[in-house]
């Protein structure tokens, strides 16, 4: 008898979605950034599987070329979700991952997946709206700055020798963002939920309101500012994961 073929690690994430996990919700690395940016946040909550995707052009995958268009992540990334869209999910992003979240729910419902449970966009304006931002802006010097102070609320420091590589990554995170507007966007038959943040000078609440093109759209003001996220603060837990705890979500494969 032949051995059993050995399965195929999913290259678009860190660590195999659970087959058991009741529902999932699937992160999008924050601009510069790798799935591995998710490592203060549970691996679960209340049944909730957290699932940081991986994308092309960092940490693991560096030597694969990175995206130029969310359009392009999206078609890509729905594929990629599609084996693993047999419960109740949702798609997270913070700032530019936000709208990467929202194209790739357009691509999922286009191509006929089962729609998200939720969307949740955290830090940004729809995509109408954009591009917005004060990184859009900002000279590689300056990227710099933004660099060293989110790896310092990771917990981490970022070594000289590896500025250059992950000044590349952001650079080319902030182009993509560049390029995207969309001026009639695609209103979308699963909610969405707008989280804003009390203390976000680059993004306030007040310029969310354009969500509601996208979708049924609920908002939700949290306190912190743009980088609060990372720590998996409770209140957001609890916003993120409401929804997909609720009995009577389970959907057949």
């Amino acid at each position: 008898m032949d051995a059993p073929a050995a399965r195929t690690r999913n290259k678009w994430f860190l660590r195999e979605p659970s087959p058991v996990a009741p529902a999932r919700l699937f992160c999008l690395p924050y601009s510069g950034c790798g799935a591995s940016m998710y490592r203060h946040w549970p691996s679960s909550v209340d049944g909730v599987e957290i699932c940081p995707v991986q994308l092309p052009g960092r940490e693991n995958r560096m030597r694969e070329p990175a995206y130029a268009t969310y359009e392009a992540l999206a078609d890509d990334l729905s594929e990629a979700l599609r084996p693993y869209l047999d419960r109740p999910y949702a798609l997270f992003g913070h700032c530019g991952s936000a709208l990467a979240a929202y194209e790739t729910a357009v691509r999922l419902v286009e191509k006929g997946c089962p729609a998200p449970t939720q969307v949740f966009v955290s830090a940004e304006v729809a995509p109408q709206d954009g591009p917005y931002g004060r990184f859009l802006d900002m000279s590689d010097d300056e990227l710099a700055v933004e660099l060293r102070r989110l790896v310092a609320e990771l917990g981490g420091t970022l070594e000289p020798s590896l500025l250059a590589l992950y000044l590349g990554v952001l650079r080319g995170d902030v182009e993509m963002n560049k390029r995207y507007h969309v001026a009639d966007p695609v209103r979308l038959p699963c909610p969405v939920t707008a989280i804003g943040w009390t203390g976000d000078t680059g993004v306030p609440a007040s310029l969310m309101t354009g969500w509601s093109a996208c979708g049924e759209t609920t908002f939700a003001l949290l306190d912190g500012g743009h980088y609060r996220f990372v720590e998996a603060p409770g209140e957001l837990m609890a916003v993120l994961t409401a929804d997909l705890r609720r009995p009577g979500r389970a959907r057949t494969a």
